[in-house]
């Protein structure tokens, strides 16, 4: 492939387009530390502050049934501008946001941004890869996501703990890391040889008939992964703070990065099993990382809170990691944003709706309940996701 003069080259692309899969779990997870600010500041209930939450992968599922593939026809560096522009506009109303209709409004413009990026990035850095190398371009996405992560909440609890404008500065910095990929994208070329033919119209996500059974099986363990982030994201930090018993926003968010930093250190020797048997080691994870989460709660033990995070990353990084490379390998590279956005819908749907639930019945029967029902819940889609790639494997054999 040859590259315009004043454009990244291979390499350089790779990195850039995994920088803009880590600003995607950045701006998911930014405003984690600052819910209990948003709480004790405006007075806000459970309910309200998982919906500030839900919004975001609500929007994410709307944008992706409705361009899910738009990459596919117009490119990824331009889909992935585009994406990167929304979420610059919804870190910005974080930033100044003076009441919580701002926080809902720069959620919903997060969603726009994530949802049009993650798919394009996510192939972006498949198509940037040396050749044969799909098991690790899968590998560097889920770490970029680490970082993403471990970034939101290292960084946040730090600035919300120990700086100036503790509901503020945190998204200002997230403002430049996107402006910065902004302008890295910009330099990125445009793929035209994986193009989709014709002319893009709004469609439901893609997934050709040949690769469904393989879909069911990796959208379950990335349902499965993505519900263990709903629950640290929504309510990490409310949990450490109100049934632990940490009122330090650096201590709260150095425990909550944790997930993210055993999910990118576990992800190294992860890779080195095959697709479905990480899902099916992450099922048994999950269950036993739900299990502990929810033993911490009822001991208000900050020591096996942090063993639960801990375990949760290993979890999260086993089911999404896998589920991942198994669409990765079975995608048709000119449906690859097509058959991705499905992935990522399927995810991020069931987030969204496992963070509304949980702040509902935070709300009804407080908070320590809400998690032993979440973290059942959670346990149970792990398994499922298990259960799925054995059934499929005995089939196989038959």
């Amino acid at each position: 492939m040859t590259y315009p003069s004043g454009t990244l080259g291979q390499r350089a692309s790779f990195w850039v387009s995994a920088g803009v899969v880590s600003h995607t779990l950045w701006t998911s997870a930014a405003p984690a530390v600052t819910y209990p600010l948003y709480a004790a500041e405006w007075n806000l209930s459970f309910a309200v502050t998982t919906a500030i939450f839900a919004i975001y992968p609500i929007v994410v599922v709307t944008v992706l049934i409705f361009l899910g593939d738009v990459s596919d026809y117009i490119g990824r560096r331009e889909t992935m501008l585009l994406g990167l522009a929304a979420s610059l506009i919804g870190v910005l109303l974080f930033a100044v946001a003076p009441s919580v209709p701002w926080l809902f409004a720069g959620r919903i413009w997060m969603g726009i941004g994530v949802g049009l990026s993650a798919s394009p990035a996510t192939a972006a850095v498949v198509e940037f890869s040396p050749a044969g190398q799909l098991h690790r371009a899968s590998f560097i996405t889920a770490a970029a996501q680490a970082v993403g992560f471990g970034l939101a909440t290292l960084v946040g609890g730090t600035l919300v703990q120990y700086a100036p404008f503790p509901t503020r500065l945190n998204f200002w910095v997230l403002f430049a890391y996107i402006a910065a990929l902004l302008f890295g994208t910009w330099l990125v070329p445009r793929q035209s040889s994986v193009l989709t033919p014709g002319r893009w119209s709004p469609r439901l996500p893609f997934v050709p008939p040949g690769i469904r059974t393989v879909f069911v099986v990796s959208g379950a363990a990335g349902a499965a992964a993505y519900t263990i982030g709903s629950l640290i994201l929504s309510l990490g930090a409310q949990t450490a703070h109100d049934l632990i018993g940490s009122s330090n926003a650096l201590i709260n968010g150095a425990a909550i990065s944790l997930f993210a930093v055993f999910s990118g250190a576990f992800g190294l020797w992860a890779k080195r099993l095959e697709a479905e048997m990480a899902v099916i080691v992450g099922g048994i994870v999950t269950a036993v990382a739900m299990a502990v989460f929810a033993a911490a709660t009822a001991a208000h033990s900050l020591a096996v809170f942090l063993i639960a995070i801990a375990v949760s990353g290993i979890a999260y990084s086993l089911t999404f990691l896998g589920g991942l490379t198994l669409i990765n390998t079975a995608a048709p590279d000119r449906h690859r944003a097509a058959t991705l956005s499905a992935f990522y819908l399927v995810a991020y749907f069931v987030q969204g709706g496992v963070a509304l639930l949980l702040g509902l019945a935070a709300n009804a029967w407080g908070l320590r309940l809400a998690i032993n029902l979440g973290t059942a819940a959670i346990a149970v889609m792990g398994v499922l996701a298990m259960a799925l790639i054995i059934v499929g494997r005995r089939s196989a054999d038959e």
